[in-house]
């Protein structure tokens, strides 16, 4: 018995008219989500990384060559304010590991492109993130993943 059975026993003894079922389901999805982002900022921890940070380089690293992205393509890749963008981009610009460089199809606004440091960082940190992603699901069968995923998946589509 984990600690969302004892709840859902509470709620069944002092409220057996009500069919919390899906109370149980979405209080393990909320407790395996809070698991994972523990676990997953420690491991951007040891690279100097939040998961903001992580999430704009890795944005970057993934769109191929020549890792480059204007502002509105990361706010609507990474679904963030373009305030909260600005301050992503100034914050890794002052570490160095993005830059602002002229676009080359508008001379009026620039594209975010990875620095040779940050292209460094964000491959060593998606390696090991890659890693503890691996650790955090080995409890889990191949098939099980596969099961697990492909209802995950049905889910959030209906959320979305």
């Amino acid at each position: 018995m984990d600690k969302v059975d004892k709840i859902i026993q509470q709620w069944n003894t002092q409220r057996p008219d009500l069919d919390v079922s899906s109370m149980a389901l979405i209080g393990r999805v909320k407790r395996v989500g809070a698991h994972l982002t523990n676990e997953m900022a420690k491991t951007f921890a040891q690279h100097q990384l939040n998961s903001a940070s992580f999430d704009m380089l890795a944005t970057l690293r993934r769109s191929g060559e020549p890792y480059a992205l204007s502002p509105n393509e990361l706010i609507q890749t990474m679904m963030v304010t373009s305030g909260t963008m600005t301050n992503r981009i100034d914050q890794l610009v002052k570490r160095g590991l993005v830059e602002r460089i002229a676009n080359p199809n508008d001379g009026r606004s620039f594209i975010i492109a990875l620095t040779a440091a940050g292209f460094k960082l964000i491959d060593e940190a998606v390696t090991a993130h890659v890693a503890t992603q691996k650790k955090l699901t080995s409890s889990l069968s191949d098939s099980e993943r596969q099961r697990l995923n492909t209802l995950l998946t049905k889910f959030l589509a209906e959320l979305e």
